[in-house]
């Protein structure tokens, strides 16, 4: 069953999008002295909206050395996961970047076998663990799929939008659709920069999240869908996508 919800960075975002009636929010997780301190107040939020939580981990504190990563982002991931169980998390998105095209050949090794144990992790606390694509494209994915079973993506519709000529999706799909268990859908306008991952609400872009969407039903997609929109579009970007999910 295909389940939609709504993003949140801050607690204050978390609030106002939990009011607004969608059954999850994937919430950022980032510190883990804070979120120790969020823990009460999330765990009261959950049971008086009624929403369930979905963890979205932070950034990698320096993509390109493997011994900060091993020494400070995987025992914060670890924290991270640990504080995600006391709040009935299942499902987590990471940022973990294995651009090929762009890594030093002989980084990738390393952090493959770091990503392995954030899933070996993941798999300990009973949370699926998501690659998101950022700058990758799915060849750049295939080695990290081969090697680690167990680990599943985020397709980010936007982010493939960007550094492509197509979106960059459709060859996710075709190459990976059955580790694809999360999709995070905004829109944007193309672009070669940070500064282009707009997060505009579905429709006010390029992003043929029709297509997209459309190619992800026919493969047989039924699990969950993020909007990575601001909390005022996230009923223009729901029914854009109730839209196309009747048409498909």
């Amino acid at each position: 069953m295909i389940i939609i919800g709504g993003r949140a960075h801050t607690i204050d975002e978390l609030l106002e999008v939990s009011k607004l009636g969608y059954p999850f929010v994937e919430i950022s997780l980032n510190d883990p002295a804070t979120v120790t301190g969020w823990i009460p107040q999330l765990r009261e939020i959950k049971d008086k909206c009624g929403v369930s939580f979905l963890a979205h981990y932070p950034n990698e504190d320096n993509p390109l050395d493997v011994n900060v990563l091993q020494n400070k982002f995987l025992p914060r991931i670890k924290t991270l996961m640990d504080l995600s169980r006391r709040l009935d998390i299942t499902k987590a998105t990471i940022h973990f970047w294995i651009d090929q095209r762009w890594l030093p050949v002989n980084l990738i090794p390393g952090k493959l076998e770091l990503l392995s144990r954030i899933v070996n992790y993941g798999n300990e606390y009973g949370i699926t663990v998501c690659i998101e694509n950022l700058s990758e494209r799915a060849e750049s994915f295939g080695p990290a799929f081969e090697a680690i079973p167990d680990l599943r993506m985020t397709l980010d519709i936007g982010h493939a939008q960007l550094l492509a000529k197509q979106n960059t999706s459709f060859r996710f799909i075709e190459d990976h659709f059955s580790r694809i268990a999360h999709l995070h859908v905004h829109d944007n306008r193309g672009g070669t920069s940070v500064k282009d991952d707009l997060h505009l609400p579905l429709g006010e872009g390029i992003v043929d999240y029709t297509a997209i969407i459309k190619s992800l039903i026919e493969k047989g997609y039924d699990s969950t869908i993020t909007m990575e929109v601001k909390p005022g579009d996230m009923s223009r970007t729901k029914k854009s996508l109730e839209d196309c999910l009747r048409k498909t």
